[in-house]
């Protein structure tokens, strides 16, 4: 996922984290120099959706005026959620 807005230097990717594990996902959340968020989550496909929910909610740290997703499939290359 992108997330366009009011999303980096307000705890968004924290924030992001924090939903991810809790759905028990994998993945990262990154800052893009465009001023974007990149949101990487593997898991069940159920829990994927809700973070996207979440992640598009009005709930978010800062302000999210869009998000773009894109599905493929699970790489396992994840262990853990983290914010690089």
């Amino acid at each position: 996922m992108w997330v366009a807005g009011r999303v980096q230097g307000v705890g968004f990717r924290w924030w992001t984290r924090c939903r991810a594990l809790e759905l028990g996902l994998v993945g990262e959340a990154r800052n893009l120099p465009d001023r974007r968020v990149a949101v990487v989550a593997e898991g069940d496909q159920l829990a994927c959706e809700q973070l996207l929910v979440a992640l598009s909610g009005g709930a978010t740290p800062g302000r999210v005026d869009g998000v773009v997703e894109q599905w493929g499939d699970a790489t396992g290359r994840w262990t853990g959620f983290s914010e690089a």
